[in-house]
């Protein structure tokens, strides 16, 4: 079974918890793009673990996982969250962990870039992380990076590191009038951060492709959501790399593979963090209590998210470009002290309702929410198990979105724990 676990909207929608929860069932979890942009996180009976660039597989001893060639890789703080993990419990050995000898390297000055870059445009800034994500991909499309395998030939690698920084302090030293990136420096942080690694790089496409023919299972563990994606998302406002289940073959290093299934997480309400259109946005006391209710803040930035009611229009698009067999639907339990539920139905548009989502800048920016309410559930959620455990307006909350989103919600979480969640076929 190959099975791609994706998020269906502006990311932050819970894969974490969801491929924590599957992993069970699978042999392998593969990363397969972004970089530590992104925190997933999940709470099991160790506790608490956020993750940026470590498949959610890595807290289950018997699971493989892997870090793919469509993914992006800070060296430093690939080392950080291995160290935390390890404190918290967590073995991590090679066996457990493989790393693509294609993965591109994140380097010191690609963080550094995209400061600089957002500081350039002020109140135009695009609402980057700052981890150097769309720097450390625009050098690989023009094929000035560094890649994981590459550190295994340490004689080679001060020459081309000395090219590519050659090249790269033009931009550093003479369009920001930064001081330029040091050889000796950079070379000493990836001596530092990148040997300890040695024994966990490898050709992982070899290895996926023979666990393919052992008949193990395999999940792909993406990053952000659909309307993130650098050609299906809200464009500008998008990561630098594609969040959608086709691409996972492809980034996980075997695009020889077909997808068994994909299954789209979808918050019971909308959050985004960063800039750019959000029409379904609330604000004041309204968006306050929400995201205090669902703890709405990054779990890679701490920064506030903003919140809304559910989105139709989006998460209908959003799960026709994941192309999804079911939807698991999070955080139903966080809607329990509404009287109320907003839900965005459609947008208006210059006078007009609209029912697709926009792909112009112009026109998500333009558009209005039209929005219905349905009834509360009232009571807390969180020890439900079952479908007959939940009341009739939950049910009926699940049933809508379902039929509004056009597909089968299979799973529906209550809480943060493992096991706080409802099957419902």
């Amino acid at each position: 079974m190959l099975t791609a676990i994706v998020g269906t909207n502006w990311g932050d929608e819970g894969k974490g918890r969801m491929v924590d929860l599957l992993s069970a069932d699978y042999d392998v979890v593969v990363r397969y793009q972004g970089g530590n942009n992104a925190g997933h996180t999940v709470v099991n009976e160790r506790g608490k673990f956020i993750m940026n660039l470590m498949p959610s597989g890595i807290l289950r001893p018997e699971t493989v996982n892997i870090l793919g060639p469509g993914i992006v890789i800070d060296l430093k703080h690939l080392a950080g969250e291995v160290q935390k993990l390890r404190d918290g419990g967590i073995e991590i050995e090679p066996g457990h962990l493989l790393i693509s000898d294609r993965a591109t390297i994140c380097m010191p000055y690609h963080p550094l870039l995209d400061v600089l870059e957002e500081e350039r445009l002020g109140d135009k800034k695009f609402g980057s992380t700052r981890r150097g994500i769309s720097p450390v991909y625009a050098d690989k499309y023009m094929k000035k990076t560094l890649r994981m395998g590459d550190l295994k030939h340490w004689d080679t690698l001060r020459s081309r590191l000395a090219d590519l920084l050659e090249w790269k302090n033009l931009f550093v030293e003479k369009g920001y009038g930064h001081e330029p990136v040091d050889l000796d420096e950079t070379m000493d942080w990836l001596e530092k951060y990148g040997k300890p690694f040695l024994p966990y790089i490898c050709d992982t496409t070899v290895y996926l492709n023979n666990a393919l023919k052992a008949g193990k299972s395999v999940i792909f563990e993406a990053q952000l959501g659909a309307l993130r994606d650098i050609d299906y998302g809200i464009y500008p406002y998008t990561s630098a790399s594609t969040t959608l289940a086709a691409y996972a073959p492809i980034g996980s290093g075997i695009p020889f593979a077909k997808l068994d299934e994909s299954i789209g997480i979808m918050k019971a309400y909308s959050s985004c963090v960063g800039e750019g259109p959000f029409t379904c946005e609330m604000f004041g006391p309204e968006a306050n209590a929400l995201r205090e209710a669902g703890g709405e803040y990054g779990a890679a930035t701490g920064r506030p998210r903003r919140v809304g009611g559910f989105d139709v229009v989006a998460s209908r698009y959003g799960a026709l470009m994941q192309g999804c067999t079911y939807i698991a639907l999070t955080k139903l339990d966080v809607l329990s002290y509404m009287e109320k539920i907003p839900v965005c139905v459609a947008y208006e548009l210059n006078g007009q309702r609209i029912d697709d989502f926009p792909a112009s800048i112009d026109e998500l920016n333009a558009a209005k929410p039209v929005y219905e309410y349905l009834p509360g559930f009232h009571c807390d959620l969180s020890a439900c198990r079952k479908v007959e455990d939940l009341p009739k307006a939950a049910l009926d909350y699940i049933r809508y979105i379902e039929k509004a989103v056009g597909c089968p919600i299979k799973y529906v979480s209550v809480g943060a724990e493992r096991d706080a969640y409802i099957k419902m076929f």
